[in-house]
């Protein structure tokens, strides 16, 4: 049986979100990227985080107009000022229903405090 997951995050992408070849442009998948990761970290970091690295950002399909797209996260690793998150994006498609992992990321994320210095994570 798959495992239960819930979203940390769940969007219907506009026309106003497309690049030049009618797809959702990568850039607006990646912001909320980002933002999903940041839940994720922040619930670890019991405070402001804020993003230093993605990595291994993969784009495997692409995100139509209309599409359902779902961010799932995943804490990795805990270090002494970081959090690194694994975010799976899938859409469910809007014509088919047809659901399918679109984008995967990990992205580490930094504890600051209330001046911007990283901060030890205490989660």
């Amino acid at each position: 049986m798959p495992e239960k997951r819930d979203p940390t995050i769940r969007v219907v992408l506009l026309p106003k979100d497309t690049n030049p070849h009618g797809t959702i442009f990568g850039g607006v998948i990646l912001s909320h990227l980002d933002i999903a990761g940041a839940i994720e970290a922040r619930k670890h970091a019991r405070g402001r985080v804020v993003t230093v690295a993605m990595d291994k950002v993969e784009f495997i399909a692409p995100v139509h107009v209309g599409d359902v797209v779902t961010f799932y996260t995943k804490l990795v690793k805990i270090g002494k000022t970081s959090v690194t998150v694994s975010v799976d994006v899938e859409v469910e498609r809007a014509v088919t229903g047809e659901c399918i992992k679109v984008t995967e990321a990990e992205v580490v994320y930094v504890a600051v405090d209330q001046e911007g210095r990283p901060s030890p994570v205490t989660g």
